[in-house]
C-alpha cells in the first residue's frame, strides 16, 4: 500500500500526519517506508534528527541517478536510512531537490518514482509519501506512484476554498495518469472542539458529500514537543489523546483497505 499525504496549502500538518501514521504503522509491525519529497526536509529531520551535511542525499541521489542514466536502462536506487524506530525506514530529502526539479521536468521523468516504488514493493508493506506544499514535479510523481491520497485540512476558510480546486486537480491527474489512485479522505487537523467554526465547517463539508474522515486530530503543544524531540507521538507519549487519535485514524484506514 502506498499512501501520499498532500495539500497545496502549507502549515496544515502534512509532514506531521505522514510521519505519525508511518510511525504507528511501523509500531504495529508493518515494514514501513517514508519517502520525503519536500526540499524543506521536515519529515527527514523529524524521523532521523539529522540536519545539514549529516543528512544523506536520499531521494535527490535517486533522481540524479535517473538523470545520469539517460536511456541506458540502468535501475536507479536511493540510499535508504534506518530510523531509530523499529520497522521504520526513510528516504531522505535535501534542498538539492529544488535545483533538480527543472532538469527532471525537461527530461520528462515523471514516472520514475512509481517504478522505484514498484521495485521496493517486496521490501515494504506500507509506503508513505510526504510531498511539498505545491503541485509540482515531485507531488505529481507521488500522486502517480501512490494508491491512496490523504488531504490534511485545518478548518480555515482559505483552506476550504483551496480544497475544491485541489480535489479537482487530483481527479484530473487520476484520470490522465493513475486510475488506481483513490482519495481516502480529508483529515481534519489542529482541531479545536470547543470552537464553533470548525464544527460548522465540517458539517457543511459533509453535507456537500466531501469525504471528511470521522477522526479529528486535535491541536496540541505535544505535537510541537514531538517535533523538538524528533520522536513521533507513538514513541514520545503513547497514551496522549492526540497519539490515540493517530492510532484510531491509522486503524480506520487499515480497516478500509
Amino acid at each position: 500500500m502506498r499512501r501520499v499525504v498532500f495539500n497545496q496549502k502549507g502549515g496544515v500538518g502534512k509532514s506531521s500526519i505522514a510521519c505519525n501514521l508511518a510511525a504507528v504503522s511501523a509500531a504495529q509491525g508493518y515494514r514501513t517506508l517514508l519517502v520525503d519529497l519536500d526540499a524543506q526536509g521536515n519529515s527527514t529531520h523529524y524521523l532521523s534528527g539529522l540536519t545539514g551535511d549529516d543528512v544523506p542525499t536520499g531521494i535527490a541521489d535517486f533522481f540524479k541517478q535517473v538523470l545520469a542514466s539517460g536511456s541506458s536502462g540502468k535501475k536507479a536506487r536511493p540510499p535508504i536510512l534506518e530510523t531509530p524506530f523499529d520497522n521504520l525506514h526513510l528516504i531522505t530529502a535535501t534542498a538539492e531537490l529544488a535545483d533538480l526539479q527543472p532538469k527532471l521536468e525537461a527530461k520528462h521523468k515523471i514516472n520514475k518514482l512509481r517504478k522505484l516504488l514498484d521495485a521496493l514493493a517486496d521490501d515494504y508493506e506500507r509506503i508513505y509519501l510526504d510531498t511539498p506544499p505545491a503541485l509540482n514535479f515531485y507531488t505529481v510523481s507521488a500522486l502517480i506512484a501512490a494508491q491512496r491520497c490523504l488531504i490534511p485540512f485545518d478548518c480555515d476558510s482559505f483552506s476550504r476554498q483551496a480544497l475544491y480546486g485541489l480535489l479537482a486537480e487530483i481527479e484530473d491527474l487520476r484520470e490522465d495518469h493513475n486510475e488506481a489512485l483513490e482519495v481516502e479522505g480529508i483529515v481534519v487537523n489542529q482541531f479545536q472542539p470547543r470552537a464553533a467554526l470548525p464544527q460548522q465547517m465540517i458539517a457543511e463539508l459533509l453535507e456537500e458529500g466531501l469525504p471528511v474522515l470521522p477522526v479529528n486530530l486535535m491541536s496540541s503543544v505535544r505535537m510541537r514537543e514531538s517535533h523538538q524531540a524528533c520522536m513521533p507521538l507513538i514513541h514520545l507519549d503513547p497514551r496522549h489523546k492526540l497519539t490515540l487519535q493517530f492510532v484510531e485514524l491509522h486503524d480506520l484506514l487499515e480497516s478500509e483497505r
